[in-house]
């Protein structure tokens, strides 16, 4: 029953991220606002993490099985893709460098100001 009243708690997020996602005119997936929500609750100790702890871990060993249906919609459609697939990758590619590239900036960055500024020997 526990892990029922957790699945529960996950899921009312998701559709208050859902309901978010048709309620304001942004190009924001559901998925990112109900992450955010979860996020601003555990935050702000409105949902515990002892609340949705055990069903979180679980559906996160999980994850891989998850990925089998969009893996199949892509052998579904390879014939629309077989075309142009080498920009796909590229995009996908590029996109990838990019975001490892500005998130390792990012907490270089973050990790000297937290340093107080001092300018770390680096390897």
């Amino acid at each position: 029953m526990k892990f029922l009243k957790q699945f529960a708690l996950i899921l009312a997020v998701c559709f208050a991220g859902e309901f978010l996602h048709e309620l304001l005119p942004l190009p924001v997936p559901a998925g990112i606002y109900g992450v955010g929500i979860l996020f601003l609750c555990l935050e702000f100790k409105v949902v515990k993490v002892s609340a949705i702890k055990e069903t979180a871990k679980f559906l996160i060993e999980i994850m891989p099985v998850l990925f089998i249906p969009p893996a199949v919609g892509l052998i579904e459609v390879w014939g629309t893709l077989e075309a142009k697939w080498h920009l796909y990758f590229a995009a996908a590619f590029l996109s990838t460098f990019f975001v490892m590239f500005i998130s390792g900036r990012t907490a270089q960055y973050l990790a000297d100001k937290a340093d107080g500024g001092k300018d770390n020997e680096r390897l």
